[in-house]
């Protein structure tokens, strides 16, 4: 006998907007730099040292790395990516079609 799957749907590739949340863009966007965040801090092992470097208080760092990131700006999250010794650049592109 057959399983029966349960019914799913594919998402768009940004949870954010599968989800209705209203600026879906810009919360992806925040999520992967908070994501590049915890990359570096775990590459180099920084757990306390980050709230130092970053320039903020260890509470914060937490909480960012927890996911609570909406108090963030985008601008203050790429502040933080520069305080771990990144070059973070913009590059606008005409979007593609489709």
């Amino acid at each position: 006998m057959r399983r029966k799957l349960p019914k799913h749907e594919v998402g768009s590739g940004n949870v954010f907007a599968d989800v209705g949340l209203p600026g879906a863009g810009l919360h992806l966007l925040k999520a992967e730099i908070v994501n590049r965040i915890d990359d570096i801090l775990k590459e180099r092992r920084l757990p306390q040292a980050a709230a130092c470097l970053m320039d903020i208080g260890q509470p914060d760092v937490s909480k960012l790395l927890r996911g609570l990131f909406r108090g963030f700006s985008l601008e203050r999250l790429l502040v933080l990516l520069v305080a771990l010794g990144q070059d973070v650049t913009i590059d606008v592109r005409q979007r593609a079609r489709g």
